[in-house]
């Protein structure tokens, strides 16, 4: 069983290391939810991410069950459809009843309709070593088409100069992410595993460089970091670059909601002075 028992030590090290690192990814946003859940409000938050990371998730432990021998694919996607999960019951409970609508029908047109489409199709029409092939390209094409988010942030940065929707250490663990499944996934000859993690590497990098080459411009405004605005960008075991969208609009909604009340301050000092000049006539 290569990447599980201790006679392979080294998809066994790659695959536990992965594990680890997407455990501790997976429970990231939990800052963020509790917040929801002090404030009852999602204050303009999507759930599409977290609904996209569950369909991943589902799509990985699919793949893995039909592949067979790929427990450590199994463990980590598994733990991931259970938080995943809470986070979007969370989201469903405190969302405006518009938005919990909406959600709900993503959700089930998602991890529902389309995932019992794949699962029917690949069943129906492929057999052996061919079935496992079209499943593989499928989680490929999946993982590469939800790198859109970070070339967006990248662009992002660029036009800005500003590194403050890129916190560095997030960076760093998630090429390091991407670093163990690739490795996981060339020790035991998985091609369909390393794919996906070449280019989370290299969005990685490319992220961790832009930090360092715009973090002392002048004109950079670095907000503290928290750990909930993490950064999804190659993981094969969640959805990667969605996160990471939804982490940009959580900053630009605070930054909003700072503005508006900076902007409301102001307005009340001019009508005072109006007020002051008013009487002083």
């Amino acid at each position: 069983m290569a990447g599980l028992s201790l006679q392979h030590p080294l998809p066994f090290t790659f695959g536990m290391l992965g594990n680890l690192i997407s455990f501790m990814v997976f429970l990231a946003p939990i800052p963020t939810f509790y917040r929801v859940y002090r404030k009852k409000s999602t204050e303009g938050f999507h759930s599409l991410p977290y609904v996209v990371a569950v369909f991943s998730c589902m799509l990985w432990i699919y793949y893995a069950y039909v592949k067979t021998d790929s427990i450590l694919l199994i463990t980590i996607n598994s733990f991931g459809v259970f938080i995943e999960t809470a986070y979007i019951t969370i989201y469903l409970i405190y969302a405006p009843k518009k938005t919990r609508i909406m959600s709900m029908r993503i959700f089930v047109l998602l991890n529902v309709v389309v995932f019992a489409a794949i699962i029917l199709l690949t069943q129906l029409l492929f057999t052996g070593s061919i079935r496992l092939k079209v499943l593989g390209w499928i989680c490929v094409g999946f993982s590469v088409s939800v790198f859109a988010a970070p070339l967006s942030v990248i662009r992002l940065v660029i036009r800005t100069k500003s590194v403050e929707f890129l916190p560095f250490y997030l960076s760093f663990f998630l090429t390091l992410s991407a670093i163990a499944w690739f490795g996981y996934g060339l020790f035991t000859k998985d091609i369909y595993v390393q794919l996906p993690n070449v280019l989370g590497f290299l969005f990685g990098v490319a992220q961790m460089v832009l930090y360092i080459v715009y973090k002392k411009k002048k004109n950079v405004v670095v907000e503290p970091a928290g750990i909930e605005h993490i950064v999804r960008i190659a993981e094969l075991a969640i959805a990667p670059a969605s996160e990471l969208q939804a982490g940009v609009e959580e900053n630009d909604h605070r930054k909003k909601a700072s503005e508006g009340s900076t902007e409301g301050v102001e307005k009340a000092k001019m009508a005072a002075e109006e007020g002051v000049e008013i009487d002083a006539v």
